[in-house]
């Protein structure tokens, strides 16, 4: 009876369902770009532009300007034997004062940098594809949050549907008892108690109808998607073989190719630096020492030049340094075989569920024809009196259970066959 009422059903659906449900797939991709956290990719992109545009900055003139202004305790100064000569010949021969001042430009441009700048950027996408990475793992949990919400969902609607048919059943029993009682082969009392017994499945498809109302807008909600109507999805394979494709171990990933990008940086902080200067200001005193000993006046001074530096206290820290990358390279590794060996067992519980509720589907329609041929039996008994009529009920209501069973196992089924494709990450 119900497989008959489900397809005409579904006959006179056809015109609107396949236009307002939405499939277990279409609530995933709707989740998913409907949650906040989606925006962690653009600002993550962002940042790391803003970061690679500042350390490219590196390769412009590093321009510094300053003033000075100082009083020494002692300059340099003629030899008196020389001031005196100098004054024998009539030249006044001041010395340098001892207040100086300058105001001048710092020019500096990095012309090798022994990969340094380089390095340095490659460790900035690094940490980036961390980031992304680990976004990809909050975002792929959604998946399972959506997917109990959908099988939840299909539940509701199959529980409904057979409250549908066993409202049905009992209101053609309590039309037959009706008419026994009226016609004084049944008592009231059987009449009232299947009505009484109607009334309390119908109770019951009211706190059905609500709780599927309530998980529907949590769905909708969580999917920013007027979600209506859900379809029964097909059984996917759950044979695959292969790597398991899940973004955890691409963080983990992301991890190891972080840590050879900072060794490629301790390298690169090993070699000398090369770079070209331009020096001018305008004080007192100059380069010209003579002149300025001679005549107490400002000027204009310049210097340009190469300058080769070679930080050698790099190689103070490298090993440990070295030794600490190693240890997060383990540490990776480490957590990709705890990854690896938990999922390999939520894979097995998950194949194990599918096996178990495919071998209950087995016996289930057997059981569900049984049962009917048992509850027909006990109507045709309650109308020759044999038996009374908590009987009947009690047959009607274990056949109910036995659909209700059927309805549990496929989806619990589909479910766990679902939810291994998460773990696989399919």
């Amino acid at each position: 009876m119900r497989h008959g009422v489900l397809s005409i059903l579904f006959m006179l659906a056809m015109g609107w369902s396949t236009c307002g449900a939405q499939s277990l797939e279409e609530c995933r991709q709707a989740a998913q770009r409907n949650y906040p956290l989606i925006k962690q990719y653009g600002l993550i992109e962002q940042t790391t532009e803003l970061t690679l545009s500042n350390i490219h900055k590196g390769w412009l003139p590093q321009v510094t300007a300053s003033a000075q202004a100082t009083l020494q305790s002692d300059v340099v100064s003629w030899p008196e034997q020389m001031q005196g000569m100098y004054q024998q010949l009539g030249l006044d021969m001041k010395g340098l004062k001892k207040d100086q001042y300058r105001v001048g430009l710092d020019v500096q441009q990095t012309v090798y940098d022994g990969g340094t700048i380089s390095s340095q950027k490659e460790v900035t996408r690094r940490q980036a594809d961390v980031q992304q990475a680990q976004t990809d793992v909050s975002l792929y949990q959604i998946r399972s949050r959506v997917d109990e919400m959908y099988f939840g969902l299909l539940l509701l609607d199959e529980q409904i549907a057979l409250n549908s048919d066993l409202q049905e059943l009992l209101a053609a029993n309590e039309r037959k008892l009706s008419s026994m009682f009226e016609h004084g082969t049944a008592a009231q009392s059987d009449y009232l108690s299947v009505k009484a017994e109607r009334l309390s499945v119908a109770q019951q498809a009211t706190s059905l109808q609500a709780q599927r109302r309530a998980l529907a807008r949590m769905l909708s909600a969580f999917c920013s998607l007027e979600v209506t109507n859900v379809v029964k999805p097909a059984m996917p394979a759950t044979s695959q073989t292969g790597v398991t494709n899940r973004p955890e171990l691409r963080v983990i990933d992301a991890r190891l190719r972080l840590a050879d990008a900072r060794e490629r940086a301790l390298d690169a902080a090993l070699r000398p630096l090369l770079t070209a200067f331009a020096q001018g200001y305008y004080g007192y005193p100059g380069y010209n020492m003579f002149e300025d000993m001679v005549s107490h006046r400002w000027s204009w001074n310049a210097m340009i030049g190469l300058k080769l530096s070679w930080n050698i206290g790099a190689l103070y820290t490298r090993k440990n340094d070295k030794a600490a990358l190693q240890l997060q390279r383990s540490m990776a590794e480490t957590d990709r075989d705890v990854f690896l060996f938990n999922n390999n067992l939520e894979q097995m519980q998950h194949s194990d569920n599918i096996a178990r509720h495919r071998q209950l589907m087995a016996d289930d329609e057997q059981i569900i024809e049984l049962r009917s041929q048992v509850r027909k039996a006990a109507e045709s008994k309650l109308a020759h009196g044999i038996i009374d009529v908590n009987d009947l009920l009690r047959e009607i209501n274990n056949e109910n259970a036995a659909r209700l069973q059927q309805s549990l196992h496929e989806i619990e089924m589909l479910k766990e066959a679902y939810a291994w494709q998460v773990a696989y990450g399919m």
